[in-house]
């Protein structure tokens, strides 16, 4: 259903005191991607700033998106919340709203056991029929979704794979492994390791630095279809100019700057209580605009 590079869509804000959701800038920005080659967006996950959203700017942002992307390219929505409750709602009206498949992070702030974490995703999966990509990013969630969890998970039906955040490649490895035996897929989103979850097995990367330097992420996927080595080398080192600059600011406000300052569109800054970073690193950002304008990476 999904391969390639998908992007994990910023959420754009007006630039004003309530910073509200701006569609005209998110649309412009989804434009590019689609033109550039992505093939999926991923809305609402971390870099979506899905966290300081309400239900309801959720829902209703999932709906503008699915009725502008118009199938284009496949859709799939983050609807993680501690609350069971809260996610099965945001599950089922995501599904109705007509998303390609849902992202499902696990419980923050609190540490679910096996037991407690297997049926928060059974009962999650129970009350859609649209796919369902597990989501283990342990530096938010506090906790990896062990590869023996998710090979139990594996054995239900509309779950088909996991994003994996951790950066940790034994992890990925065994991932991979068990995902074979099911046929489902597992997705790297760790955008420095990227080159090596393709020649592990790799299905796609869900790569939050494609949002910016889009032309670099796709050309870095086609040259490993391609078997170009050398080029997907190239690719894959490029990333790391624009990832040496994204520590300097809360994420994503420095992503979200580069894209402005790139004349892609105005995405704002993150919503509060992150500050707006202003024009504080515009140098630092500016150089590495430039640096990938000549490179025709952006």
């Amino acid at each position: 259903m999904f391969d390639g590079i998908i992007t994990p869509l910023v959420t754009p804000f007006d630039n004003d005191e309530n910073q509200n959701i701006n569609y005209e800038e998110t649309y412009k920005l989804i434009d590019k991607l689609i033109n550039k080659g992505v093939r999926g967006l991923f809305i609402l996950g971390s870099n979506g700033e899905f966290y300081n959203l309400s239900s309801l700017e959720k829902l209703e942002f999932i709906k503008n998106v699915v009725n502008y992307v118009n199938k284009r390219i496949k859709v799939m929505a983050g609807i993680g919340a501690c609350s069971l409750i809260d996610t099965i709602y945001l599950a089922k009206n995501s599904e109705k709203l007509g998303v390609d498949a849902l992202s499902l992070v696990g419980p923050y702030f609190v540490v679910p056991d096996e037991e407690e974490l297997f049926n928060y995703f059974l009962e999650v999966s129970k009350s859609v029929e649209i796919p369902i990509v597990l989501y283990n990013i342990p530096k938010f969630t506090g906790y990896n979704i062990s590869n023996e969890l998710f090979e139990k998970l594996l054995n239900i039906k509309n779950i088909i794979g996991i994003k994996d955040s951790s950066g940790n490649t034994e992890l990925l490895d065994k991932y991979i492994i068990s995902a074979k035996k099911y046929n489902k897929d597992v997705y790297v989103g760790s955008d420095s390791k990227i080159s090596y979850g393709y020649f592990k097995g790799a299905k796609g990367a869900i790569a939050s630095t494609s949002n910016f330097i889009t032309k670099t992420l796709v050309n870095l996927w086609d040259s490993l279809e391609n078997n170009d080595l050398v080029k997907a080398e190239e690719f894959q080192k490029d990333i790391d100019v624009f990832r040496n600059i994204l520590k300097l600011a809360t994420i994503p406000n420095i992503l979200k700057r580069s894209i402005k300052l790139a004349n892609i569109a105005d995405v704002g800054s993150a919503r509060k209580p992150f500050l707006n970073i202003e024009d504080r690193y515009d140098k630092e950002i500016m150089e590495v605009v430039d640096y990938f304008n000549k490179k025709g990476g952006i």
